[in-house]
């Protein structure tokens, strides 16, 4: 296998890509149909295709991803399974095997009129391979069926032929992966390797560095490169708005971008891990990013969204930053001088723009430790999962004989950045947390920042939801308090926890 081929349901092929070719239209160019355009944005899931990535240093995990956003060229050595792939292939005058996931939406009528069918195979595939799914005792969730399966796996996947009932009875009729199973197998032994890469074209560059040195030093060359990590926006600007930056350095795979520590005082987690790989490396160790989570776009997209990617970019409406800011995060700005510390609360500094100097990057984000203990993250959107913030809220509170001792509010989509509630902080510090403080502080809040008018909601609405939030916050604490949440984060040796640890538990 060459360092440019992408080895595609078994077979490896040579990727002579454009830097700016995504995955899928590689794939179909390929001849692999399955895989469709829906959106390109990746909100609809046609596109989904099965990934090999690391789940600790001698395991693979089966993740769906978005095929219409990422660049064929970052998948350069890797594995991917496409809906052709799954089952057994056919042989000269006889029919192949389908796969499990693919028979149970055959025979329960979740195929429809088929255009988002292998999407919804690849991502149910995916769950079908988690390995910690197993068969579930208790109520009945219409969240998570009785064989464990998440329906969250798929919360990225659309039918546009409504046909979701049918799509959930498949779902909830998979049993567990046969022993034989080749996909089942492969997850007993290492992902590849990500291969040092250097492709350059009359259209632009693309450049894996081998480590975080080599990265920094083509940075100063080179400082208006486009970093790119999960591309969940890099995508959309090359798709939607025809973005070709000259130079894409991808980041994804850097060892030095991609560690998960907690210390005695501080929880550090590298800028390149996936939502989803901090979400099971944390395994609820940190209740309010636990609350983010299932909220920050699909689980295709949290497969390959990163914080670095989400806070580098100075979206005003990015879910982490108001969560980050109630945690009174700090960022480690890494470049080819040293590294500096900067609270995420002075990072931004207008609409797209921050502290980071030309040749900095993201290389991890800090969170101090203990936790606040009372927390909540609120989510105002048109749609309750994969939609972009009209107004996002975090809290983060410490009580004291039931009076404030600290508060941290962050908030996005009210400004031009997101930003601390200082105001709505201030008028809260030391005050008993009674209802009549609450009304006061929520008028506070709800002038907090500059709402504007957009196609997502009026400005006159985003000041009522601010302003809702914290009233719906004290009547969730009930003015009680005291209610610590906060499971104990593990450590490794010597106070650093080992990011592989634990990846097999949890979701």
């Amino acid at each position: 296998m060459g360092l440019s081929d992408i080895t595609v349901n078994g077979t490896a092929r040579p990727c002579a890509a454009s830097p700016h070719t995504s995955l899928l239209d590689w794939l179909r160019d390929q001849g692999w149909t399955g895989a469709k355009e829906g959106c390109a944005e990746g909100e609809c899931g046609a596109c989904a295709v099965l990934v090999a990535r690391p789940d600790g240093p001698e395991r693979t995990r089966w993740v769906a991803v978005n095929a219409c956003l990422p660049p064929a060229l970052s998948l350069a050595g890797q594995e991917v399974v496409t809906a052709e792939g799954l089952g057994t292939p056919s042989s000269p005058g006889s029919e192949g095997d389908l796969h499990p996931v693919q028979r149970e939406m055959a025979d329960r009528g979740g195929s429809q009129c088929g255009y988002c069918t292998p999407g919804f195979v690849c991502a149910m595939a995916a769950e079908f391979y988690r390995p910690d799914r197993a068969p579930r005792d208790g109520a009945d969730d219409h969240e998570c069926g009785p064989n464990g399966f998440d329906l969250h796996a798929l919360s990225g996947n659309l039918c546009r032929c409504t046909g979701y009932r049918p799509i959930r009875d498949a779902a909830y009729a998979l049993g567990a992966p046969d022993p034989g199973d080749p996909l089942a197998q492969r997850r007993e032994t290492a992902a590849p390797p990500a291969p040092s890469t250097v492709v350059t074209g009359e259209d632009g560059g693309f450049v894996r560095p081998s480590d975080l040195a080599e990265l920094l030093a083509r940075l100063v060359e080179n400082p208006e490169a486009v970093l790119l990590a999960g591309a969940t926006d890099a995508g959309v600007e090359r798709n939607l708005r025809h973005a070709r930056p000259p130079l894409v350095l991808a980041v994804d795979r850097l060892d030095e971008l991609r560690q998960l520590r907690v210390a005695d005082d501080h929880v550090e987690i590298g800028a390149a891990l996936t939502l989803s790989e901090i979400e099971r490396g944390l395994a609820g160790g940190v209740p309010l990013l636990d609350q983010l989570f299932p909220q920050f776009a699909s689980r295709l997209i949290r497969n390959t969204a990163t914080l670095g990617g989400n806070l580098g970019t100075g979206s005003p409406i990015g879910d982490a930053a108001p969560v980050l800011l109630a945690l009174d995060a700090s960022l480690l700005l890494a470049s080819a001088q040293g590294e500096r510390e900067v609270p995420l609360a002075g990072y931004f500094t207008g609409y797209r723009q921050s502290v980071r100097q030309p040749g900095e990057l993201i290389r991890a984000v800090r969170i101090p430790l203990p936790l606040a203990p009372e927390a909540a993250f609120y989510k105002i959107a048109k749609r309750r999962f994969d939609d972009i913030s009209s107004v996002a809220v975090a809290i983060a509170m410490r009580l004291e004989d039931d009076s404030v001792a600290s508060v941290r509010i962050g908030l996005g989509g009210v400004a031009a950045t997101p930003i601390r509630a200082t105001t709505t902080e201030e008028s809260l510090a030391g005050q008993p947390w009674v209802a009549a403080t609450v009304a006061r502080a929520a008028e506070v809040l709800a002038a907090e920042g500059t709402p504007l008018d957009d196609h997502r909601a009026s400005a006159r609405y985003r000041s009522a939801m601010l302003g809702q939030a914290l009233l719906r916050f004290h009547a969730e604490q009930d003015g009680s308090g005291g209610t610590d949440r906060t499971k104990p984060l593990q450590k490794g040796a010597e106070g650093v926890r080992n990011p592989y640890e634990n990846w097999g538990e949890g979701r």
